[in-house]
């Protein structure tokens, strides 16, 4: 080959390699930046939206999670074990960065959340810990806290040595076990005995109503009654009523439902226990999208765990706060969980 012809070539070589250079480089651009533009994929199952809290949780968590270029997809079970089961593995179908669960029964879950780890998915148990899952986060309220609360209103207002029943939660909720934990050690050494207990299964109201009545079978010599959330107390105090005792004997739940701020300041019920729970949806929203980007969270977390039951899990808690009619308008309605004339609707 004349060399005029070998400059000619390598100069043809060059360019073509430049230019194929140039579109490998562009292509792994695009790719690239297709990758960025696609959100994050967050899954949000909830047992169900019969507890009015629940409702409050979804809208603040979706909207911070929004504001944060996230997506969410929420899936409701209606209390239904196995429903969650499967939409669980609907996410994992989906491929979803992070699933957010608010687990109907922590122990049944476990299997599908380490499938779901198997996939690569982070989880996070919200509200209530899923057990030997080993989670990358458990969020909630300090649940022995809203138990010692419960147990001192109780303790402060009932006289010495009274008998009360207490109607607790689902049994299958983790958080039903640390809240009569901080119950029973808040009453102990108070004198009051307690004389009927249960559990309501899937925290089902209904139950409340009958069980009171079950309790005023044996006896009807009660100071106070124990509920374990504002929907059970609305049936206990129901029973109450049509026994003449509502109003006579210390409720004490947590919630702070509207229907039971309204009971408190008519004298029907003493004292529920106040969790913002939009604080900890935001603050579960942000922990979602830190961990789905492979964040470091340990500085928020402080190195605090909860034990699932096989692994300490990294754990995050929002303090609770009791609140009776004495201090109804400095607490829910300065903080905007419900407005004055909502609560004081049938105060005249």
């Amino acid at each position: 080959m004349k060399k005029g012809k070998q400059i000619r070539a390598g100069m043809l070589f060059a360019a073509l390699t430049l230019l194929l250079a140039g579109c490998s480089y562009s292509g792994q651009e695009k790719e690239k930046q297709v990758e960025q533009d696609i959100p994050l994929q967050i899954g949000l199952s909830f047992d169900s939206f019969v507890i009015e809290r629940w409702t409050r949780d979804r809208d603040m968590f979706v909207s911070t999670a929004q504001s944060l270029g996230a997506q969410v997809n929420v899936q409701v079970a209606n209390g239904d074990v196995q429903e969650q089961v499967s939409q669980i593995e609907y996410f994992i179908k989906k491929k979803m960065d992070v699933i957010v669960v608010i687990a109907i029964d922590g122990d049944a879950l476990t299997d599908v959340m380490k499938k779901a780890q198997e996939e690569g998915i982070k989880i996070i148990s919200y509200d209530r810990l899923i057990d030997n899952a080993n989670t990358d986060l458990y969020i909630s309220f300090d649940n022995e806290m809203v138990g010692t609360l419960m147990g001192e209103e109780l303790a402060e207002r009932c006289p010495e040595g009274g008998n009360i029943f207490t109607i607790n939660g689902s049994p299958t909720d983790n958080n039903v076990k640390d809240v009569v934990k901080g119950f029973t050690e808040a009453i102990d050494g108070t004198g009051l005995q307690i004389v009927y207990t249960n559990y309501c299964d899937n925290w089902l109201a209904e139950l409340a109503y009958d069980m009171v009545n079950e309790g005023l079978e044996q006896t009807d010599d009660i100071v106070g009654v124990m509920c374990g959330n504002d929907d059970l107390a609305s049936q206990a105090i129901r029973a109450l009523a049509e026994n003449r005792l509502a109003g006579k004997v210390v409720v004490v739940a947590q919630d702070a439902e509207l229907s039971a701020c309204q009971r408190i300041v008519e004298g029907t019920q003493t004292m529920t226990v106040y969790k913002p729970v939009e604080e900890l949806a935001k603050k579960a929203a942000e922990f979602a999208v830190k961990i789905g980007r492979d964040e470091d969270i340990t500085k928020e977390t402080d190195g605090r765990t909860a034990f699932d039951g096989t692994y300490d899990v990294p754990c995050y808690y929002i303090e609770p706060k009791a609140v009776t009619a004495e201090n109804m308008d400095e607490s829910i309605i300065e903080d905007g969980f419900h407005r004055a004339e909502d609560v004081y609707l049938n105060i005249h």
